[in-house]
């Protein structure tokens, strides 16, 4: 053992320093290889105790879980009983009231079959009478002239403006309701002006609407024509309605706003559709554009208007009357009084005159009971109260 093996850094190494440092080297890997093992096996209990505590976990949330679904279950139930519940209130509050549509269903029915008969009673009474005025109609229809034709000619159409502003005013409204063409205390002549119930100031109405312009707007070719055209349109109507408001709009003698005639519906409508700023421009300037519907509806309002104040100063007439009749009323009830007085006066003194009466017939009995015999007769008539009785009375 004594015999060298190696020699290392000038230093003999033997075979028993080599047999201990190899048995040392073993024992180290031994002790590295148990080290090893033990922290495998820690590792392991570690991932074992982890599994252990991973499944109780997922135990109790199963549990939890199935405690949630039980919860559930319940829950779904009562819901599906309540929902049963309300179903069948449901259907039976359905079919009460299905029941009763029906009743009032078959009762609305029948009244409107009746009425459906006697309308169309009616409606054969109009249909007669239709019938005669188409026959009218027929026989004047070649004598109308056409729109278009009118309003060829400028004259013509401020004819027939004013035309159909005439007949919509004399239709409508009482001939002290209007003033065709007065004279302003500026010396302007408005077409017409509406009187107003209760105000001195009247409502001017013009019917001078530019139509020619409205004419060349929609007989138009092209883009550009078009846009000359509605150009030239709110010139003509912008300048018109300054004009109304210069002229007509006059503080303490008409109304603050005045109405500008357009005497079709159809030129209306296109001027609320594409000519929305000459609208707003004719507000402003408070001058409101009409047509023959709308001033239709105007002239229905002033002549609503009218019979109210009819009705007012007829009531005022009424009450001032039955102050009077209640004043008589009063002078009828004094006197009644005094003749109820007179009349207890006579009633007193006919009383009294038959008590005096009834006292003399019963003194003239006894004046007749009396017996006269031969004495004298001073003592007994001396005993009677007649004549003291009687003066008395």
């Amino acid at each position: 053992m004594s015999d060298v093996l190696l020699v290392i850094s000038g230093r003999p190494v033997t075979a028993g320093e080599t047999v201990l440092a190899l048995l040392g080297l073993a024992l180290v890997l031994l002790l590295v290889l148990f080290v090893g093992l033990r922290r495998q096996a820690a590792a392991r209990a570690l991932e074992a105790e982890r599994a252990v505590i991973h499944a109780q976990e997922i135990e109790e949330r199963m549990g939890e879980m199935t405690r949630i679904q039980a919860e559930l279950t319940g829950r779904m139930q009562a819901m599906a009983e309540g929902l049963g519940s309300r179903q069948s209130d449901m259907a039976r509050a359905l079919a009460e009231r299905l029941d009763g549509m029906s009743t009032r269903i078959g009762q609305s029915l029948e009244g409107q079959t009746k009425t459906t008969v006697e309308n169309l009673g009616k409606l054969n009474e109009r249909l007669a009478v239709i019938d005669s005025a188409q026959k009218n109609l027929s026989d004047l229809a070649g004598q109308v002239v056409t729109l278009k034709d009118v309003l060829a000619n400028k004259q013509a159409r401020g004819a027939f403006g004013q035309g159909r502003m005439e007949a919509i005013l004399q239709d409508g409204l009482p001939r002290n309701g209007y003033e065709l063409q007065p004279t302003l205390s500026t010396g302007k002549r408005p077409d017409a002006v509406i009187r107003l119930a209760g105000d001195p100031r009247g409502l001017v109405v013009d019917a001078k609407f530019p139509l020619e312009a409205v004419t060349l707007w929609r007989e138009a070719k092209g883009d550009e024509a078009r846009r000359i055209a509605a150009q030239r349109l709110r010139q003509d109507v912008t300048v018109h309605i300054k004009d109304i408001a210069d002229k007509y709009l006059v503080p303490g003698e008409t109304q603050d706003m005045a109405l500008m005639f357009v005497p079709s519906e159809g030129i209306y409508a296109d001027l609320n559709e594409f000519f929305d700023d000459v609208m707003q421009r004719a507000f402003r300037a408070r001058v409101l554009l009409v047509s023959p519907s709308l001033l239709m509806l105007a002239v229905q309002v002033v002549q609503g208007l009218l019979k109210d104040e009819r009705m007012r100063e007829e009531a005022r007439v009424i009450q001032k009357e039955v102050s009077l009749l209640l004043d008589d009323v009063n002078r009828l009830t004094d006197r009644v009084l005094n003749l109820q007085k007179h009349f207890g006066q006579a009633q007193d003194d006919i009383g009294q005159i038959l008590t005096s009466a009834e006292k003399i017939g019963k003194r003239s009995g006894r004046i007749e009971a009396l017996e006269f015999d031969e004495g004298p007769p001073a003592a007994p008539l001396a005993k009677l109260p007649l004549k003291g009785s009687m003066a008395a009375e």
